[in-house]
């Protein structure tokens, strides 16, 4: 099997190869936050935002932007996810999101679940910046991976 890298012996950037690869679990957790004001935060956990239910739609958003990873982010493979998830937590001024996105394949699917979260913190900025424009979007991040060559991974606590 060749070397897993996105140049190829020129340099330029190429799609990995992966399909000498073994199919194995693989499993992606990833997280962020955005930051809002209190009105903004009660108006979303009451569902009495403007344009309806926030987190509702989020989750659907970033459901969706995660099974087109392989469109958005450049030399990113298709994958054919079996399962992602969005969860969201509320802290003191913010709302936490959390995506998991898993299949057995041949490569990882780190990318969908930050696509997924990314995209979900997105939905909630626009359907929340009727009430608070300043809302501030951060800590994206991966928090844990599991499968493949190189097994399991987690973020370090802070």
């Amino acid at each position: 099997m060749s070397e897993l890298t996105h140049l190829d012996s020129k340099g330029s950037a190429h799609m990995v190869n992966v399909g000498d690869k073994v199919e194995t679990r693989r499993v992606a957790i990833a997280s962020g936050k955005i930051s809002m004001s209190p009105a903004a935060l009660t108006a979303i956990r009451a569902g009495d935002a403007p344009k309806g239910d926030v987190l509702g739609t989020a989750r659907i958003a970033g459901i969706m932007a995660a099974k087109r990873t392989g469109e958005l982010i450049p030399l990113c493979h298709p994958l054919g996810l079996e399962s992602v998830s969005v969860e969201f937590a509320f802290e003191d001024a913010a709302i936490t999101a959390t995506a998991a996105a898993s299949l057995t394949g041949k490569t990882g699917v780190e990318m969908e679940a930050m696509v997924a979260v990314t995209t979900a913190l997105l939905t909630i900025y626009d359907m929340g910046k009727a009430i608070d424009k300043g809302m501030v979007i951060g800590d994206v991040r991966l928090m844990e991976k599991r499968g493949g060559k190189s097994g399991t991974w987690k973020a370090s606590a802070e």
